[in-house]
């Protein structure tokens, strides 16, 4: 579990544009990730 405040690891996921990674990101000011459950699940 990575506790708030800390640094997030790197990793690369598949897009329907191609690969993007978080350190794409690296020295912008802010990066939010969200997570969507999949339509139809009870969650």
């Amino acid at each position: 579990m990575i506790e708030t405040g800390s640094q997030a690891p790197d990793f690369t996921l598949e897009t329907s544009e191609g690969p993007i990674s978080l350190s794409d990101y690296q020295g912008h000011k802010n990066v939010m990730l969200i997570f969507y459950p999949l339509d139809w699940t009870g969650t």
